[in-house]
């Protein structure tokens, strides 16, 4: 499955990839992070694009960033993570990206809203967030303020 937009081709990464992912992430706690997401993969198979680590990329293949879900909880919320590397960010690769990985989420009938986490100093994630319809819930998790993107919003 391939998601592309005006500028990006966006998708699940496979077994290998990840493996490879996890293999050269020289950060401790992402290459933890980076392992629970393949276990989960491989745990629940059928729900793949849920737990796995998404590719972003230009149309020309060249790779910019890359995002995830951490499942559907039994509310039928997902949260995303993303980032885009830095040489390519403050060009609207985020807000894309978040966008469309929102709408086919959406796709999914159980899902009755997306959220995610920031850091309340990390102002670009935010407008990232609030430009794709986010609103923060005034809550706090792990990684910083949690926005939401409800269903009904995001269709009105």
């Amino acid at each position: 499955m391939i998601i592309e937009t005006e500028r990006l081709r966006i998708y699940p990464a496979d077994k290998s990839r990840m493996d490879a992912l996890i293999s050269s992430e020289p950060d401790d706690e992402l290459r933890a992070a980076y392992s629970e997401m393949l276990g989960n993969c491989l745990k629940y198979p059928d729900k793949w694009e849920w737990y796995a680590m998404w590719v972003i990329e230009l149309h020309d293949g060249t790779h910019i960033g890359g995002l995830c879900f951490k499942g559907i909880n039994t509310y039928g919320a997902a949260e995303i993570g993303y980032g885009i590397s830095e040489e390519y960010q403050n060009r609207g690769y985020g807000t894309e990206a978040v966008k469309a990985i929102s709408c086919w989420a959406f796709k999914n009938p159980n899902l009755n809203a997306v959220e995610a986490e920031t850091d309340p100093d990390n102002i670009a994630s935010i407008r990232v967030l609030e430009k794709c319809g986010f609103i923060a819930n005034g809550k706090f998790g792990e990684e910083g303020s949690r926005f939401v993107l409800d269903r009904n919003v995001s269709e009105g």
